[in-house]
């Protein structure tokens, strides 16, 4: 049986990519490789937050809002995994104080560098809740995340927002604000956070060569946690997070929500951490097309 971190794992593979999930925590996906090559996710095994939610690093599922006690409660708890044709279902137990069963299923669809990733949540509680699936993939630092913006539409009325946490500096050197593509580059000092309505629906991250790219279907009509944003982007020291969230609505008993991101990986050696080398990627790959 694989481990990873002192965890027993579970390897999901194509002639492509191998991924490795926990059994006994999260559900959590801790490394993606492509052709047995260095792990692209972020692994920072000693990392805490509250002093007892262990962050690891790769990729998570939470629940948005954001709370300081839900939000931060160890998910350390056994793992149901079922394996299933090209894929796997992780199965958390469902959360005593919330009465939400979350689980991530995992599928390779044909032998190239695509992973589908479906975030459910079922209400096994009694009574409604506003909450919503939160995606989040944490990657090393040193790189540059790319945030597309809305096309440049005529008219008088604003087509764009930001979402700014109370530590965000908005003089950040770090962050390069543009209007076709906004940048963050990995490599800061203090931790800053942006979020906002990813009408492009896709989000990447550029390093050593390799491009990882994130992708969700964005709801114009639908209401989204921290004003309005369906896409985030947290940058810390030691990793940087691409995040993205499902619409905020009522869950009633009985009720499932499913919120699903494709992810891509793709060689990509030449390019300039600038907006105009973020329109030039993008333009070569078609990014635009696949979202």
């Amino acid at each position: 049986m694989p481990e990873m971190h002192g965890l027993p794992c579970v390897e999901l593979k194509n002639a492509t990519l191998s991924l490795l999930a926990t059994r006994t925590i999260g559900p959590r996906v801790l490394s993606l490789r492509v052709k047995g090559g260095p792990n692209l996710f972020a692994e920072v095994p000693d990392f805490t937050v509250g002093g007892a939610f262990r962050m690891l690093g790769g990729h998570r599922y939470w629940l948005a809002p954001e709370h300081p006690v839900r939000t931060y409660r160890p998910d350390d708890d056994a793992i149901e995994v079922e394996e299933i044709d090209g894929g796997l279902i992780l199965t958390a137990p469902v959360d005593p104080a919330t009465g939400l069963l979350r689980s991530l299923r995992l599928s390779l669809p044909d032998d190239g560098p695509h992973v589908v990733v479906d975030h459910a949540l079922t209400n096994m509680g009694g009574q409604s809740l506003d909450v919503a699936p939160w995606a989040i993939t944490m990657l090393p630092p040193g790189g540059t995340a790319i945030l597309p913006q809305p096309a440049a539409i005529p008219g008088v009325l604003p087509n764009r927002s930001w979402a700014l946490w109370p530590y965000t500096d908005i003089r950040s050197p770090h962050v390069a604000w543009g209007d076709a593509f906004t940048l963050v580059h990995a490599r800061v000092d203090a931790p800053l956070k942006l979020g906002w309505a990813n009408r492009p629906g896709w989000l990447a991250y550029h390093r050593d060569g390799t491009l990882f790219v994130k992708r969700s279907e964005f709801e114009a009509d639908a209401p989204y946690p921290d004003f309005n944003s369906s896409a985030e982007v947290y940058a810390h020291p030691r990793f940087l997070e691409l995040e993205t969230l499902a619409p905020l609505l009522p869950l009633a008993p009985g009720r499932s929500v499913s919120h699903r991101e494709t992810w891509e990986v793709i060689e990509a050696p030449e390019f300039e951490a600038t907006e105009a080398g973020a329109e030039a990627l993008s333009a070569r790959l078609r990014l635009w097309e696949g979202a």
